[in-house]
């Protein structure tokens, strides 16, 4: 049985001598070989190279893992299994030493430069990974010139590890070991911390991220790449992926990425489709992709004059996940004419008994269909809207550009000029 340790490093004892009790050195400790535990990852075995050969020695037989001391004799060890590499063994040094993570509770991709070891329920297990530059000083050996270098200085090396429980492998072989939390905590990451964390990180391993988070959160996070990255993410994926994944997205969102693909591929997405989702975008891709129509939204809060202010909130709930903002209801007649807007303040302090019509401001303001951004940007700026209505050439209401369509539309420019 393995004796009572405390936290230890991967570096400290990798290429350690490992020994029986009599003091006869058996090999050396080559890497550890990992099972997915209760809570943590728990060590199964020593994989030792001994001579010409690498062997393996099952945890139970350590008694001592500071200075690596297991409990069997010369001749027993000399009959240790040899090390045949399985399909999915998953080794610490091999597979998790100098990879690639994602850190979800601080939303980046960083590198392991070392692991933090502990004793749970007499099993050694993974505790968590070591990110920073203090891991990297205790591996290549210069920890403590580091740490008085430091104090020279008057500076701290900081400790900056993560426990395993929020950590995300990117490898292949590793992913297994992720716990469940941390899966479901890439779901709860914004679409803009994931877009950041796929621009950082080797193509092969994007489908691992995707795989981790459903097809409404990988739109959002499509919409918030680059052009060229958006077209290296789709091309990972398969066509039925791929259109999952534009079923979810806004409309204005689902055409602006389809519009970044080559004609005919964006076609056959577009066939594939649900044909309703299918005929919006559609509708989208018809107009230039800077003006109104291509900004806008077909889906907004529909409202009829005639209906009470109860009824309008009885609506908004039912529609509140399909349209693009909540804080207007459109006021339209059966010809799609637009007669009044209402905003989400008067719905909830008016009485519920009150008719849209008495409440509604008719003196609406409102963009043409082939509106430039400058035109949008300064009917929301200087009427202090969040989102202004679009009208085609028949005066009829086609969509609504929201605030943050026309600020996404200028920022790439505004970043471009800050990095300059």
């Amino acid at each position: 049985m393995a004796i009572e340790i405390n936290e230890i490093y991967l570096s400290s004892v990798i290429g350690r001598s490992v020994i029986n009790s009599k003091g006869d050195q058996i090999g050396v400790l080559r890497d550890l070989i990992m099972v997915p535990g209760e809570v943590f990852p728990e060590v199964s075995h020593l994989v030792i190279k001994s001579r010409k050969k690498i062997k393996t020695l099952p945890w139970s037989e350590v008694t001592l893992f500071t200075h690596i001391v297991i409990s069997i004799g010369q001749t027993k060890a000399q009959r240790l299994d040899v090390y045949v590499p399985g399909e999915g063994d998953i080794l610490v040094k091999r597979d998790l030493l100098d990879k690639q993570i994602v850190d979800v509770d601080g939303a980046k991709v960083v590198r392991v430069n070392d692991i933090k070891l502990g004793k749970l329920d007499l099993k050694l297990c993974l505790f968590s990974v070591d990110i920073g530059f203090r891991g990297l000083l205790r591996r290549l050996g210069y920890e403590r010139f580091g740490e008085r270098f430091a104090r020279a200085i008057k500076r701290d090396i900081p400790h900056s590890e993560i426990s395993w429980e929020y950590v995300q492998p990117l490898e292949a072989n590793s992913s297994r070991l992720a716990l469940n939390i941390a899966r479901n905590q890439m779901n709860e990451m914004h679409p803009a911390d994931l877009a950041d964390i796929i621009e950082n990180i080797p193509i092969q391993n994007i489908r691992t991220v995707l795989n981790s988070i459903d097809a409404e959160t990988t739109g959002d996070t499509i919409y918030e790449l680059e052009a060229d990255m958006r077209n290296v993410v789709i091309s990972q994926l398969n066509d039925e992926q791929v259109t999952d994944i534009l079923e979810e997205m806004e409309p204005d969102e689902a055409a602006d990425v389809l519009s970044d693909l080559p004609e005919d591929k964006a076609q056959e997405l577009l066939h594939m489709m649900d044909r309703e989702d299918a005929e919006d975008i559609q509708e989208l891709l018809e107009h230039e992709e800077d003006s109104a129509g291509g900004l806008m939204t077909p889906d907004y809060f529909r409202l009829s004059a005639e209906i009470t202010i109860e009824r309008a909130l009885a609506l908004l709930k039912e529609c509140a996940d399909d349209v693009e903002t909540i804080f207007y209801g459109y006021v339209v007649d059966a010809d799609d004419r637009l007669e009044g807007v209402v905003s989400l303040k008067q719905l909830l302090m008016n009485p519920p008994e009150t008719q849209i019509a008495d409440i509604m401001e008719d003196n609406i303001k409102f963009v043409y269909i082939d509106a430039e951004p400058e035109d949008m940007l300064e009917t929301l700026a200087k009427y202090d809207l969040i989102a202004v209505p679009v009208l085609d050439a028949d005066d009829r209401m086609a969509g609504i550009v929201t605030v943050d369509d026309v600020l996404a539309h200028y920022l790439p420019q505004i970043i471009k000029n800050k990095r300059r």
